[in-house]
């Protein structure tokens, strides 16, 4: 006997959706936060990062911020930053990188993974992902080794950690730094210990879509005393600055300034205090969903093998238009009609943009990739990471709403309306068979 949602037309087709009202929406934000930003208005130091006592290193409030995220990862240094962007750019320069340069970073995540590299006049090398967990590939990330390659940029995507057993043993063999890009997953764990603390330094966002946010604003940590003071120095225009001492106004290197204000440092300290509890509500929720999903033929969940604990930034799946017989773009406008949230994920691989494919970075003159210190002769082709390109084109399908303050009831409709569309798959078959020939 078909239930009611299975037996229900299809939105898509003129039938009543499983759902019409918007999702809770997100990020949360409590009396905590709206406290502590007062708090700041009412000390009239927005910023703090001055020529004071404070020795240019930011107001209390940046400076408290630094020191509990840096406790809650059991790591020495924290670095605060205005972005996670700010904070690659910083990291790729505290590792000494520079022109002639290689980093090997995955294709299969958000532009600023890679063109962090070009900021700091290096070159960008693509290696592919791991069909499973949408991280680097460690097979692909050791053939993509080159003698001018002095880094990996590991990125834990969508909340799950990557193999990083495997790019810290490469790494060390070839005498690599090892950078984590950690934006989609603060509170993820790898084998017990939690992502950003197995790299030489790691980098967080806290944009407001993340798992705890303060808006814009993003953190460097690391227990590398030499490497914590460069990105120092690449926040706040290249100046050394002492604890303690008044400002000298002496820059030793090119600097930015890429700081973060009192007022995103308060919230970040609230919203830290709250990040295992919401990363607890993701994953209550994507089990949720993972318990009582369809099962089909084509369309794979998420994944939590042992030793991985996944905090669910995006519930990413993979879905084979080979074997449901219907394209991914059709699937998604189904879910979408029905009153879903769900995409595609990234559109294209990175080294698809622009960019890339024109080389032409700064200036018309194509550097970096031109420039007379880099010896290489680095691929940009359509092709070269097949596992990204197939996730971009044809297989990938996110869904931002399995978070809190979404409920159980809100992962029903979910279910409801993925059980109405995989019932319908012969009617979208018939449907788009008819479609396509007129």
């Amino acid at each position: 006997m078909k239930t009611l949602a299975t037996a229900n037309k299809l939105a898509l087709l003129g039938g009543k959706p499983i759902r019409s009202m918007p999702f809770p929406p997100y990020p949360i934000i409590g009396n905590e936060e709206k406290q502590a930003v007062m708090e700041v208005l009412d000390s009239g130091h927005i910023s703090s990062f001055s020529a004071s006592r404070q020795g240019f290193l930011g107001g209390q409030k940046v400076q408290a911020f630094e020191s509990a995220f840096a406790g809650y990862h059991a790591v020495r240094y924290g670095v605060a930053f205005n972005s996670a962007t700010s904070g690659l750019h910083a990291a790729v320069a505290a590792c000494g990188i520079g022109p002639g340069d290689e980093v090997i970073v995955p294709p299969y995540s958000f532009t600023a993974t890679a063109t962090a590299v070009l900021h700091h006049n290096a070159i960008p090398v693509f290696a592919d992902i791991d069909p499973v967990t949408f991280c680097l590939d460690p097979r692909s990330f050791e053939a993509a080794i080159t003698p001018r390659t002095k880094a990996v940029i590991s990125v834990h995507l969508l909340g799950h950690p990557a193999d990083m057993d495997q790019i810290l043993a490469i790494a060390r063999r070839h005498k690599l730094k090892v950078i984590e890009d950690c934006a989609q997953a603060p509170g993820a764990k790898y084998k017990g210990h939690l992502a950003g603390t197995m790299g030489d330094c790691a980098i967080y966002s806290f944009q407001e879509s993340k798992n705890m946010m303060t808006g814009e604003g993003g953190m460097l940590i690391t227990n590398d005393s030499d490497l914590a003071e460069q990105a120092r120095m690449v926040r706040n225009h290249g100046e050394t600055v002492i604890a303690g001492e008044p400002r000298k106004y002496l820059s030793h290197t090119i600097g930015w300034n890429y700081r973060m204000t009192e007022i995103e440092a308060a919230i970040g300290i609230v919203q830290l205090k709250k990040l295992d509890r919401q990363n607890d509500g993701r994953r209550e929720l994507a089990k949720h969903l993972l318990d009582r999903l369809p099962a089909m033929p084509g369309l794979r969940y998420p994944s939590e093998p042992n030793g991985i604990h996944h905090v669910y930034h995006v519930f990413g799946m993979t879905y084979d238009e080979g074997l449901v017989g219907v394209p991914r773009k059709r699937f998604i406008e189904a879910l979408v009609a029905e009153g879903i949230p769900v995409g595609s994920g990234y559109p294209r691989p990175l080294y698809h943009n622009p960019i890339f494919q024109d080389r032409m970075a700064y200036g018309k003159q194509g550097c970096p990739f031109t420039c007379h210190l880099y010896q290489g002769t680095v691929s940009y082709a359509k092709g070269l990471c097949p596992v990204a390109e197939d996730l971009c084109t044809r297989s990938a399908l996110w869904t931002f709403v399995a978070r809190p303050p979404a409920t159980t009831d809100d992962m029903d409709d979910i279910i409801r309306a993925f059980e109405k569309v995989v019932e319908a798959i012969p009617e979208l078959k018939e449907n788009n068979h008819e479609t396509a020939i007129r």
